[in-house]
């Protein structure tokens, strides 16, 4: 079994999720005593949100290479950065080390590809709804559409992740509020959602939606244990 190594702790309630899942699924496939071989880098996620919200990209990508270096040094075969957001520097991380970076957007793209959708909304932090780095992956490699919401329910989605979800804060009016984003998506063509943000699927469930939602922490750690039990 290859080792995986995580770059976590944005927050360590995502980074939980991974370690769990990637222990049931290993269980799963090779027994119940079986568990996974990982390595867990986590960071002090409010030094994270500090640079982030002060655009402060190159401190953090200088951040993340180190991580990833640390995580090589200590045997990991394969790595996962635990977020959607810090994929802005996923490029400069795989270019700093010699072992390969598993993309998140990359098996939820092929997921949504394989349930035949073209069109699909994006939920996740303002970072990841505005800028490139993530919508451009799917459109430009995986030949997708991609919606966003409009500002007012970008700036809801992205409060309640900083304010609620990365603190454990799992509160009823905010899945209303999710729920009311996600319908208008629906609206605007989306025929499936992505989760893109590791923290949403603490508060977003499949029947808060009518259309598909496909959740980026549990596809991404999924990929993972191929990754590690592949020959």
């Amino acid at each position: 079994m290859k080792m995986i190594g995580l770059i976590g702790g944005m927050s360590w309630e995502s980074s939980a999720e991974y370690y769990r899942i990637l222990n049931e699924g290993v269980r799963d496939r090779l027994g119940p005593t079986a568990s996974a071989r990982c390595l867990l880098w986590s960071f002090n996620f409010a030094e994270i949100e500090d640079l982030q919200h002060r655009g402060d990209w190159p401190g953090l990508t200088t951040r993340m290479i180190d991580a990833a270096q640390r995580l090589e040094a200590g045997g990991a075969d394969v790595l996962l950065i635990c977020t959607n957001t810090m994929h802005r520097m996923a490029a400069d991380v795989e270019a700093a080390v010699g072992v390969p970076l598993l993309h998140i957007a990359d098996p939820t793209a092929e997921c949504i590809k394989a349930a035949g959708v073209k069109t699909v909304g994006l939920l996740g932090t303002a970072f990841t709804m505005e800028h490139t780095f993530y919508k451009g992956r799917l459109i430009d490699q995986h030949g997708l559409n991609v919606i966003v919401p409009d500002d007012e329910d970008r700036a809801t989605v992205h409060r309640i992740i900083y304010e609620e979800l990365v603190a454990g804060k799992i509160l009823p009016a905010s899945r209303d509020a999710y729920r009311a984003v996600i319908a208008r998506l629906v609206e605007n063509g989306a025929e499936a959602v992505i989760l893109g943000c590791t923290e949403i699927m603490l508060l977003v469930r499949p029947e808060d939606s009518e259309v598909p939602i496909f959740d980026t922490t549990a596809l991404h750690a999924a990929a993972a244990i191929e990754m590690a039990l592949s020959s």
